[in-house]
Protein backbone atom coordinates (compact mmCIF):
# COMPACT_ATOMS: atom_id res chain seq x y z
CA UNK A 1 0.00 0.00 0.00
CA UNK A 2 2.83 2.89 0.81
CA UNK A 3 4.65 1.48 -2.09
CA UNK A 4 1.98 2.20 -4.24
CA UNK A 5 1.07 5.88 -2.58
CA UNK A 6 4.97 6.44 -3.00
CA UNK A 7 4.75 5.77 -7.00
CA UNK A 8 1.48 7.62 -6.81
CA UNK A 9 2.85 10.37 -5.48
CA UNK A 10 5.92 10.57 -7.78
CA UNK A 11 4.14 9.96 -11.25
CA UNK A 12 1.32 12.43 -10.89
CA UNK A 13 3.48 15.84 -10.92
CA UNK A 14 3.87 14.15 -14.91
CA UNK A 15 0.67 13.82 -15.72
CA UNK A 16 -0.77 16.58 -18.18
CA UNK A 17 -4.20 16.60 -19.62
CA UNK A 18 -6.06 17.97 -22.47
CA UNK A 19 -9.75 19.25 -22.34
CA UNK A 20 -11.65 19.88 -25.17
CA UNK A 21 -14.73 22.74 -24.52
CA UNK A 22 -17.12 22.90 -27.13
CA UNK A 23 -19.19 26.59 -26.93
CA UNK A 24 -20.66 27.90 -30.00
CA UNK A 25 -20.38 25.04 -32.35
CA UNK A 26 -16.31 25.22 -31.86
CA UNK A 27 -14.04 23.58 -30.24
CA UNK A 28 -11.85 25.28 -27.99
CA UNK A 29 -9.20 23.14 -26.40
CA UNK A 30 -7.61 24.06 -22.64
CA UNK A 31 -4.50 21.93 -20.95
CA UNK A 32 -5.70 20.98 -17.93
CA UNK A 33 -4.85 23.26 -15.21
CA UNK A 34 -4.43 25.93 -17.25
CA UNK A 35 -7.52 28.23 -15.53
CA UNK A 36 -6.24 31.49 -18.05
CA UNK A 37 -8.89 31.13 -20.63
CA UNK A 38 -11.45 32.07 -17.61
CA UNK A 39 -9.99 35.67 -17.24
CA UNK A 40 -8.89 36.49 -20.84
CA UNK A 41 -12.52 36.01 -21.80
CA UNK A 42 -13.06 38.26 -19.03
CA UNK A 43 -10.94 41.05 -19.91
CA UNK A 44 -11.85 40.17 -23.70
CA UNK A 45 -15.62 40.62 -22.61
CA UNK A 46 -15.24 44.09 -20.41
CA UNK A 47 -12.63 45.59 -23.83
CA UNK A 48 -15.60 44.67 -26.27
CA UNK A 49 -18.31 45.80 -24.09
CA UNK A 50 -16.39 49.14 -22.51
CA UNK A 51 -15.59 49.47 -27.11
CA UNK A 52 -19.68 49.35 -27.69
CA UNK A 53 -20.75 52.03 -25.28
CA UNK A 54 -21.68 55.14 -26.17
CA UNK A 55 -20.31 58.92 -24.44
CA UNK A 56 -23.71 59.93 -22.10
CA UNK A 57 -24.94 56.46 -21.57
CA UNK A 58 -26.25 56.36 -17.97
CA UNK A 59 -24.37 55.60 -15.13
CA UNK A 60 -27.07 52.67 -14.69
CA UNK A 61 -26.65 51.33 -17.87
CA UNK A 62 -23.15 50.75 -18.04
CA UNK A 63 -23.31 49.08 -14.60
CA UNK A 64 -26.04 46.69 -15.56
CA UNK A 65 -24.31 45.32 -18.96
CA UNK A 66 -20.54 45.40 -16.99
CA UNK A 67 -21.76 44.51 -13.82
CA UNK A 68 -19.52 44.99 -10.74
CA UNK A 69 -16.51 47.07 -11.42
CA UNK A 70 -12.87 45.76 -9.91
CA UNK A 71 -12.52 49.34 -8.49
CA UNK A 72 -14.23 52.52 -8.21
CA UNK A 73 -14.03 55.79 -6.56
CA UNK A 74 -16.56 58.92 -6.22
CA UNK A 75 -15.38 62.94 -6.31
CA UNK A 76 -17.27 65.68 -5.98
CA UNK A 77 -15.92 68.92 -8.03
CA UNK A 78 -17.68 72.51 -6.76
CA UNK A 79 -21.12 71.20 -7.53
CA UNK A 80 -20.24 68.23 -10.01
CA UNK A 81 -20.22 64.14 -9.23
CA UNK A 82 -17.81 62.10 -10.67
CA UNK A 83 -17.88 58.02 -10.36
CA UNK A 84 -14.88 56.34 -12.02
CA UNK A 85 -15.03 52.31 -12.89
CA UNK A 86 -12.33 50.20 -13.15
CA UNK A 87 -12.83 46.88 -15.21
CA UNK A 88 -10.01 44.46 -16.02
CA UNK A 89 -9.27 44.70 -19.58
CA UNK A 90 -5.00 43.54 -19.66
CA UNK A 91 -3.12 41.73 -17.45
CA UNK A 92 0.15 43.68 -16.95
CA UNK A 93 1.80 41.50 -13.61
CA UNK A 94 1.98 37.93 -13.13
CA UNK A 95 0.92 37.53 -9.69
CA UNK A 96 -2.97 36.61 -9.57
CA UNK A 97 -3.99 40.20 -8.20
CA UNK A 98 -5.99 42.62 -10.13
CA UNK A 99 -4.42 46.53 -10.09
CA UNK A 100 -5.95 49.74 -11.67
CA UNK A 101 -3.14 50.06 -13.96
CA UNK A 102 -4.73 46.64 -15.67
CA UNK A 103 -8.16 48.43 -15.90
CA UNK A 104 -9.82 50.55 -17.54
CA UNK A 105 -11.19 53.67 -16.72
CA UNK A 106 -15.05 54.77 -17.27
CA UNK A 107 -15.26 58.36 -16.29
CA UNK A 108 -18.75 59.97 -15.26
CA UNK A 109 -19.74 63.19 -14.48
CA UNK A 110 -23.59 63.49 -12.88
CA UNK A 111 -23.94 59.75 -13.83
CA UNK A 112 -23.24 60.82 -17.53
CA UNK A 113 -20.14 58.86 -18.91
CA UNK A 114 -17.89 61.52 -20.21
CA UNK A 115 -14.87 59.28 -21.03
CA UNK A 116 -12.98 56.19 -21.40
CA UNK A 117 -9.25 55.65 -20.14
CA UNK A 118 -6.33 56.76 -18.55
CA UNK A 119 -6.17 60.63 -19.86
CA UNK A 120 -9.89 61.47 -18.54
CA UNK A 121 -9.31 60.35 -15.53
CA UNK A 122 -5.74 61.76 -14.72
CA UNK A 123 -7.48 65.25 -15.96
CA UNK A 124 -9.84 64.53 -13.00
CA UNK A 125 -6.64 65.11 -10.18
Amino acid sequence: MKKTLLIAALTIPFLTGCVIAVSDGEAETHWAGSDTSSWEKHHKYNREAIANIDLDSSYQSVLSKLKTPNFSELLKKNDDVYQVLFYATHSIHSDGKMTKDECTALVFKNEKLIGVGDTIYKSLN
